[in-house]
């Protein structure tokens, strides 16, 4: 299967650092964005740890079963970010989401923890593929709150569930058919608290730009609308071209065209 990708992680215009980070590998069609939590530099340690091994995880496993191949590597990054809270006193509750997001001859799979999102576009329509662990998805699903409604509650950044606080978590699975001309999107919630999905929608719509140059609209989108938290896109595009991705660039002022 033949994959075009763009990556982008950028601090935003609000905070001090960035406790994101991500992954694109295209060898082992491994792609995953994490967002970390922990403050004192402790987000970023842990969500660090959740890529690298997750990468590490995927590159010794084996290509047959890419389900499993995930929920093990998620289970290790669990593991790892547990175990080294543990050690280093000062790194104590730290933890990160997990969306990642890997391919198999004509199917998709994703593993999930947290309220980073992954999205599928498919002829026209923008499918939000993953269900957040929040607080505030809870009260969508129970018809209390409108998705329009999440990112302003003032509990939104409540997750329910993250990667390495506990011995053990439940890691969301997901799969489907993959076809030609899908593409899909991995982002941590500073894009979606202030991007609506209309105009995600409408980025990843426009076939004419290159998954790179998607990944920077939306990025600059989202400073545009007050960046106040870290933002981080990967974006995955099934076609005819070779693999092919491109390497983050700083966020220009105004949208690529």
């Amino acid at each position: 299967m033949d994959i075009q990708y763009g990556i982008l992680s950028d601090q935003g215009k609000v905070r001090t650092s960035n406790e994101d980070s991500y992954a694109a590998n295209a060898d082992r069609r491994l792609f995953l964005v994490a967002d970390g939590m922990g403050g004192h530099a402790a987000g970023e340690v842990a969500s660090k740890i959740a890529a690298s091994t997750m990468e590490e995880s995927i590159a010794h496993s084996s290509n047959d079963q890419p389900e499993a191949a995930l929920f093990s590597a998620a289970v290790k990054a669990n593991a790892r970010i547990h175990e080294t809270q543990s050690l280093e006193p000062e790194l104590a509750g730290m933890g990160s989401t997990l969306t990642a997001l890997s391919f198999k001859d004509n199917r998709y799979y994703i593993a999930h923890v947290g309220d980073s999102r992954a999205y599928l576009l498919r002829d026209g329509v923008l499918d939000q593929l993953t269900r957040d662990h929040s607080l505030v998805w809870h009260l969508f699903e129970s018809g209390i709150l409108s998705k329009e409604e999440l990112s302003s509650h003032p509990q939104k950044n409540l997750i329910t569930r993250s990667i390495g606080p506990h011995p053990q978590v439940e890691i969301d699975l997901e799969r489907g058919e993959a076809r030609e001309g899908d593409v899909y999107l991995l982002c941590s919630d500073g894009l979606t608290d202030v991007v609506p999905d209309d105009t995600i929608r409408e980025i990843l719509s426009d076939s004419q730009k290159s998954p790179q140059a998607m990944g920077e609209a939306l990025v600059t989108t989202a400073n545009r609308a007050g960046g106040p938290d870290n933002v981080t896109v990967v974006v995955v595009r099934l076609g005819e071209h070779e693999i092919s991705g491109a390497a983050p660039n700083p966020v220009e002022e105004n949208p690529p065209s």
